[in-house]
């Protein structure tokens, strides 16, 4: 049975959610891939003959007037963001800049074969375009706002203009825990290191090593749960390796977004000849050594941590020099990574992180980008200083590029009194009101709206940026009442 009909036959008030939810879910809409999805949403609003704004940058503002009695409420805006994080299984044959995605139903759960499921943040887009589309839901004047490069550091809501926007009541749904309702959030930036390295011919024999098996995970919500981090733990590979036997190094390369852990590296490196033989036998007996050692320490965190070896034969390769491995090494082995403080004012908080989320070793140079995340804007600029100071150590530079402010709390909210009491009214919940490390496009949207009542919420969303993720679809049920209640309330 296909996933529409599976919902249909639920009989779930949310039925239109998942509807546009799986449209969506047709077009491909990673970061930086997001202009056919765009014109999607500017097709929807010319068909629904709504006021609509398309930047240069993909970005979308749709606006829809108040229903008749709810002209002198206060305008109500919904924010998501329409660009996803795309990770998949090794073997998974969907390319992301052309495919759409295979969504399937488990249970509770709407997920995607192979794939992350978009939900972070495509069920704001539906929910938004659910609402749009029915006329039977009475609301004040709506101001849709649909961003793009949420993921790769808030580029969109960076580059929008907001000044046709009346509305000061701002419903973020971006948050991935239903009934826990967001207040603040981190700030944060991507730096860019670049490492120059000098190669020199050799032949020996070629093996190709994959870390894998970690779990991975979203580097602002998860970075506290000590998930291991494939680069980093590459580098302390090559480094025990490089300890106990003579190794070149040809390439690296693991992660693929900086906000996402990554679960995968993979090194291709050169035994030298000894005494004319290539044997292979003594590096993969250390190999064992260090992914037992790894093993033990992530029995809890990454159980399925593994080291897998391919033998290449006999080869020639342009490898590191001497210099040049040393470097690489050092640097993979002292860069700042995961947690860096913890909050001593919100117990429980992640002050300030780094996330070591994409490696390339390219011919001439090693290049590693890394996301800061912290709510205390000089503990960013001191972690920025040490990358940086790391980096020129090391004769290299780096490039810092995606600052976005921190959100920070409001002692007073309308919206946030208004929204605790329509969900202890509808769910007898109390719900939970926190800060969180993830970053928000909440604290640069203040800064272009004044005196902007922002609130972020959503439904139960596991494992985001991973191919594990899934949606609970009675908790995206929860929400759409929850958000159609509030509308109605005025």
């Amino acid at each position: 049975m296909k996933v529409l009909e599976q919902i249909s036959a639920m009989g779930l008030q949310s039925e239109k959610v998942f509807y546009f939810f799986t449209e969506l879910a047709k077009i491909p809409h990673g970061s930086r891939n997001t202009k056919r999805i765009s014109d999607y949403l500017v097709d929807f609003a010319k068909n629904h003959n709504l006021e609509y704004y398309q930047d240069k940058s993909n970005n979308v503002v749709m606006i829809q007037e108040a229903s008749a009695g709810y002209e002198a409420c206060a305008p109500v805006i919904i924010q998501g963001h329409m660009d996803m994080v795309c990770e998949k299984e090794s073997g998974c044959s969907i390319n992301f800049e052309t495919d759409g995605l295979d969504l399937y139903i488990d249970g509770d759960f709407l997920r995607a074969k192979g794939t992350t499921l978009g939900g972070d943040d495509g069920i704001a887009v539906a929910y938004a375009l659910a609402v749009l589309d029915s006329p039977d839901i009475l609301h004040p004047r709506l101001e849709v706002v649909l961003t793009v490069d949420e993921e790769i550091g808030m580029l969109g809501a960076m580059d929008i203009d907001l000044s046709m926007l009346k509305g000061h009541r701002m419903l973020n749904i971006d948050s991935d825990i239903e009934g826990h309702f967001l207040t603040s959030c981190a700030g944060g930036a991507t730096t860019i290191a670049s490492i120059p390295v000098t190669r020199q011919n050799q032949t020996g024999r070629g093996v190709k090593l994959t870390l894998t098996g970690l779990l991975g995970g979203h580097s602002g919500s998860e970075i506290d749960k000590e998930h291991g981090n494939a680069l980093v733990l590459m580098g302390r590979v090559l480094k025990y390796l490089a300890d106990r036997t003579t190794i070149g190094i040809v390439s690296i390369h693991g992660g693929l977004k900086d906000n996402a852990i990554p679960r995968e590296c993979t090194a291709q490196l050169l035994l030298p000849k000894d005494k004319e033989a290539l044997e292979l036998a003594p590096a993969l007996q250390i190999i064992a050594e260090i992914e037992a050692i790894l093993q033990k320490e992530y029995a809890v965190s990454d159980a399925g941590v593994c080291i897998k070896t391919e033998d290449m034969g006999e080869m020639s390769a342009e490898i590191l020099s001497y210099v040049s491995q040393t470097k690489v090494l050092f640097y993979l082995n002292n860069v700042p990574n995961g947690v860096q403080h913890m909050s001593c004012s919100m117990p429980g908080l992640v002050e300030a992180s780094c996330n070591v989320g994409i490696l390339k070793l390219e011919e001439d140079a090693c290049s590693v980008v890394t996301s800061l995340r912290s709510s205390v804007s000089s503990r960013k600029e001191a972690m920025a200083d040490k990358l940086q100071f790391l980096a020129e150590f090391l004769g290299g530079d780096m490039e810092r590029k995606g600052d976005y402010p921190a959100w920070e709390y409001a002692a007073e909210s309308a919206l946030r009194d208004s929204i605790s009491a329509i969900y202890q009214e509808l769910f007898g919940e109390t719900p939970v009101f926190e800060a969180i490390h993830a970053g928000l496009e909440c604290g640069i949207l203040s800064g272009k709206i004044k005196d902007l009542d922002c609130i972020s919420f959503g439904p139960n969303n596991y494992d985001i940026h991973t191919p594990k993720e899934r949606l609970s679809i009675s908790s995206a049920e929860k929400i759409w009442r929850l958000l159609v209640e509030f509308l109605k309330r005025g």
